[in-house]
Order: structure tokens, then sequence, then C-alpha cells
């Protein structure tokens, strides 16, 4: 028997949420609904080419439509709970769930951001997520385009979710990994966390070179709320306190237009929001690790025969 699809675990993952109100390990999840479902112990040992189960995997995924349907808080790492919402959507829909309400919970929120950056103008043009589609018209590549498009919107939702959650000591270090894979300083050595009481608005210093004579100053904000035009002008003048020329303000959160037009106005200051640095996280695998599919594709060079 196959491993059922993902859309079939998204009923009993509900049924045991709402019974289990303060959430649980999405590994206990994982089993209850395995349990719920029938699965033998040859479903649970199929396995994707990562090494992950199936069932798992499916789980994960039928769990993101609670959240994107906005059933769902995650409180911390690894931990699933409804929110108010889902436990109220739960009473009101005594099981089993019709199959047109699954489908509904399964794809009519797809496209739904699980995180957006609160009050945030944009930096630059974000990226669309992918759009529903008739399977049944579109192409093979067009179709992995778009599940790779779903994939890294996940990840980057889950990466700030990941990063909310930790301590602003941690999200110091974090952001100094990501700023050394960027290529800013000759070793990690280079890269020094400065963070703290009385650091004078800066957490991080990165030497451009050995005897460090040029210096990029950085602060590191894990942040909720919006960072503003006083933030950005704190920081500039701990930058003029150091008599430093370059700095990096990188934030959890997003910017206000105005924070935004300040740091264009004057010199040295790059500024990075929540889902800029979730990107650069997936792009250069901090904290995320990446898997390569072969994808076949005929050489018809190879069967010319001029």
């Amino acid at each position: 028997m196959p491993v059922p699809t993902y859309d079939q675990f998204i009923e009993p993952i509900f049924r045991y949420l709402a019974i289990n109100t303060d959430g649980a390990p999405a590994r206990v999840v994982h089993e209850a609904a395995a349990d719920t479902l029938g699965l033998t112990l040859e479903q649970r040992q199929v396995t994707l080419n990562s090494g992950q189960a199936v069932y798992k995997n499916r789980a994960g995924w039928a769990y993101d439509r609670l959240k994107r349907a906005g059933f769902s808080d995650d409180v911390k790492r690894g931990h699933w709970k409804l929110n108010n919402n889902g436990i109220q959507y739960v009473q009101a829909h005594p099981a089993p769930l019709s199959a047109e309400q699954i489908e509904h919970l399964a794809v009519g929120f797809k496209d739904v951001r699980l995180r957006a950056i609160e009050d945030g103008a944009p930096l630059a043009t974000k990226a669309q997520t992918a759009t529903a589609v008739q399977t049944s018209t579109i192409s093979p590549d067009d179709l992995l385009d778009q599940a790779w498009k779903e994939l890294r919107e996940a990840t980057a939702a889950n990466l700030l979710e990941s990063l909310s959650q930790v301590s602003p000591t941690r999200f110091e270090v974090i952001v100094l990994d990501v700023l050394h894979r960027l290529g800013y300083g000759a070793n990690r050595n280079d890269l020094q966390q400065v963070g703290g009481s009385g650091d004078g608005g800066i957490d991080g210093v990165i030497s451009l070179d050995k005897l460090g004579l040029e210096k990029v100053y950085v602060q590191a904000k894990r942040w909720q709320g919006t960072v503003g035009r006083p933030d950005l002008q704190a920081f500039y003048g701990a930058l003029a306190g150091q008599k430093a020329k370059r700095g990096v303000f990188i934030t959890t959160s997003g910017f206000s237009a105005q924070a935004i037009d300040f740091g264009k106005s004057v010199e040295g200051i790059v500024l990075v929001d929540g889902l800029r640095l979730v990107n650069l996280m997936m792009d250069y695998e901090v904290g995320v690790t990446s898997r390569s599919l072969m994808i076949p594709k005929i050489d018809t060079d190879y069967f010319d025969e001029d």
C-alpha cells in the first residue's frame, strides 16, 4: 500500500492537536497521525531520496497547510499547536471533514505567506509565490519549478520562526556566520561578536584585511517590530563614534519607509531585513541543508551522426 498523500494527514493531525490543546512535539504528532491512518511498518519505512521518512514529510506538509489557513502558531521549534481559530474550527466541524473541506485546506491556502514582515517597507521586489494550477495542463518542468518555489517559501518561513526563537546572542552569531559565507573576512576569526551591555549599538566587527585597518561594523537585531529611522540614526551615530565608513544593519523584522530613506541618504550603510536574511541563509546554506535531484535530459548532439 502506498503512503497516504499529505492531504490525508490533515484531519488526524487536526483532531489530535484539538484534543491536546497544549500542543505536542512534531515527532509525537507524526506517530499519532500515522497510527490513526493505520500505517504499517513497511509504510513507515518508505523514505525520500533525502532519507526522511515519507509519512513524516507528508505530515509536515499537512501541518504547513493548517498554519497557512491561520489555525496554528508555532510557539517553539518542533512543537505543533493549534491556536484558538484552529480549535474553534474543529469544534464547529465534527469528524469526518468532507472531501471538499479537506481539499480547501490542502490547496486553498497554498499561496498564503506564513510570516509577513510587520509594517516593513520592501527593500526589493519580493519573489511571487507559486500559484496553484491544474496539473493536467502544466509541463513537468513547470511543476518542478512550482514545487521548488513552494519548498523555498516554506523554508524561509520556518527560518524566520527559528530566528525569532533564538537568543539575541545566538542571533548575532548567526548573522556573522551569514556574512562570513558571503565572503567577508579571510576566515571566521576575522568576524568578532562584540554585542552586549555598553556595546554602543555595535554587535559585531568584521576585519576586511589581516591588519584590521578596514572594518565593517554590524548591528543585528532580533526584533518583532519594525526598525524605524531613529534606530538607523543611532546606528549611524555609533559608526561615527568608531570612525567607521561601513555598517550593516540586519533584523528579523522590517524597516519603515523612513528608515529606508535614511539608509539611502547616507554613505556606507546596508540594510538587510528578515526576508533578505533568510534568502541569504538558504542561498549560502547557513542553518540549511539542500539536496540535489538528477533530472534526466537527452543529449541530442550525442546522436548526431554529422
